[in-house]
C-alpha cells in the first residue's frame, strides 16, 4: 500500500514538472518569435495539461491569448485574456496587454478599409468598441461607416442605433498653440496645454471644439430604414433627428425625399419653403432642390433652382452639368418624333421644324458650357460641347474644343 502510494506521488510530481516544463517552452519558443511553434508545443501536450494545477493553467491560458493575438484571431485573443483575469484578478500586465490589443484591432481593421475589405474592418472596430464600451464608442461610429461602405445597411443600422441609444456625440477638442520661436501650429494634449501656457514658448493658445454627430447619427438611421424599404420608420427617426438638429437642411431635404416616396406633394412642397426660407443663399440647397424637382419629372421648377444655385455659385461645376442634362432631355423627345416620320411632303416639311428645334436646344447649351469650361477644364462639358460644335457645323468651335480634350 505504502509503495503504491509513493508510486503515485512520483507521478504526480512527474506529470507537475512535465506540464511546467512544456509551459515554460512554449513560452521560450513564443519570445522567439516561433508562434507556430509555441502552438503546435501547446496542442501536442494538450493531455497532459487537463490535470494541471492552477498556476500552469493559468500561465497556458496567458499564452494562449498572445499566440491568437500575434495570429490576428482578435477574438479569441480576448476571450482567452478575459478568462485570464477573471482566474487571477487583478493583474498588473492586463490592462497593457488589453490596450495593445485594441491597438492592433484598430490598425488591422485600418489596413482593411484601406483595402476595401470593410466588413472585416466593421467587425474589428465593433469587438474594439466592445472591450472596453465605455471609452471606446468612436470604433463603434466607424464600425458603423464601414458597414455602410460595404453595403451592409442591416448591420450599419444597429450599430448606430446603439451609437443613438447611448447619446454618442463624437464631440472632441483639439488644443492648439503657435510656437514662439517658428510661428507653426502645435498640437496638445490637454494636460500639455494647460502645461506650455505657463510659458512663453508658444503664443496663440486656442481650443476647437468638433460639432456633435447625434444629429447625422439619428439621420443615417432615417436613410438606412429609407433604403431598406421601411418609410415609417424612417419617418419617425428622421422627425426625432429634426428635434436635435432643426434646421439641419439635410434633414429637411431628407423628411422631404420621405415625403415624395408616400406621394405626399403638398408637404413635401411645405418643406421646399420651410429651406428655403431658413437659408435662402445656399447654393447647395438650390442644387439639391433642383435635383428632387429633375428627379419628379418638374423640369421648369428644376431649371430655376439649378439657375438660382449658379447664379449664387458660378463654380458650382454640377449645377452647370446638371442644368445642361435637363436641357438635353428635351431633345431626345425631338429626336424621338423625328425618327418617326416618314417621307412625305408633310414629314419632310415637320423634320426640317424638328431638326431646328433640335438645333435650338443645342445651342442653349452652348454658354452654359462655355461659362463651365471657363472655371474649369471639366473633360465632360468639353466633350459634349465638343459633339455639339460637331453637330452643329461649327468646326472652328469643334476644333478648340478637341485640343482641350485629355
Amino acid at each position: 500500500m505504502k509503495n503504491n502510494i509513493l508510486l503515485l506521488f512520483i507521478l504526480s510530481v512527474s506529470l507537475s514538472f512535465g506540464q511546467k516544463k512544456e509551459v515554460k517552452k512554449a513560452i521560450k519558443l513564443f519570445e522567439a518569435g516561433d508562434v507556430a511553434g509555441a502552438q503546435s508545443l501547446l496542442e501536442s501536450n494538450a493531455a497532459i495539461f487537463d490535470q494541471a494545477d492552477a498556476k500552469v493553467l493559468n500561465q497556458k491560458l496567458n499564452l494562449e491569448a498572445q499566440i491568437a493575438q500575434a495570429n490576428k484571431n482578435f477574438q479569441l485573443a480576448f476571450d482567452k485574456f478575459s478568462a485570464f483575469k477573471a482566474a487571477v484578478g487583478e493583474n498588473s500586465d492586463y490592462d497593457t496587454q488589453i490596450q495593445q490589443l485594441v491597438s492592433e484591432i484598430v490598425n488591422s481593421a485600418i489596413e482593411d478599409n484601406e483595402q476595401k475589405n470593410f466588413k472585416e474592418a466593421a467587425v474589428k472596430l465593433y469587438l474594439a468598441y466592445s472591450i472596453n464600451p465605455d471609452t471606446n464608442k468612436d470604433y463603434l461610429y466607424y464600425a458603423a461607416s464601414s458597414s455602410i461602405n460595404d453595403g451592409d445597411y442591416e448591420g450599419a443600422l444597429a450599430y448606430y442605433t446603439k451609437l443613438r441609444d447611448i447619446k454618442y456625440d463624437g464631440i472632441t477638442t483639439r488644443y492648439l498653440a503657435k510656437s514662439a520661436a517658428s510661428g507653426e501650429e502645435v498640437e496638445f494634449s490637454e494636460t500639455e496645454y494647460e502645461l506650455y501656457k505657463k510659458t512663453k514658448e508658444y503664443t496663440d493658445f486656442r481650443e476647437e471644439t468638433s460639432e456633435s454627430k447625434f444629429p447625422e447619427i439619428v439621420k443615417n438611421i432615417a436613410l438606412i430604414y429609407a433604403q431598406l424599404g421601411d418609410d415609417e420608420k424612417a419617418m419617425d427617426a428622421v422627425k426625432e433627428a429634426r428635434k436635435s438638429n432643426p434646421k439641419d437642411l439635410n434633414l429637411i431635404l431628407t423628411e422631404a425625399n420621405l415625403y415624395i416616396q408616400l406621394n405626399e406633394n403638398d408637404r413635401f412642397e411645405e418643406l421646399m419653403k420651410e429651406a428655403i426660407a431658413q437659408d435662402p443663399n445656399n447654393s447647395s440647397l438650390y442644387f439639391n432642390l433642383g435635383v428632387v424637382n429633375a428627379q419628379r419629372g418638374n423640369a421648369e421648377e428644376a431649371r430655376t433652382y439649378y439657375e438660382k444655385s449658379i447664379e449664387l455659385n458660378p463654380e458650382s461645376e454640377a449645377g452647370y452639368l446638371n442644368l445642361v442634362s435637363l436641357i438635353l432631355e428635351g431633345e431626345s423627345k425631338i429626336v424621338e418624333e423625328m425618327n418617326s416620320l416618314g417621307n412625305s411632303r408633310a414629314d419632310n416639311a415637320r423634320y426640317e421644324v424638328l431638326k431646328t428645334s433640335r438645333e435650338d436646344v443645342y445651342k442653349e447649351c452652348v454658354p452654359i458650357l462655355e461659362k463651365l469650361i471657363e472655371v474649369s477644364q471639366n473633360q465632360e462639358a468639353i466633350k459634349t460641347l465638343m459633339n455639339i460644335y460637331g453637330t452643329l457645323g461649327d468646326n472652328e468651335g469643334f476644333m478648340k474644343m478637341k485640343a482641350l480634350v485629355e
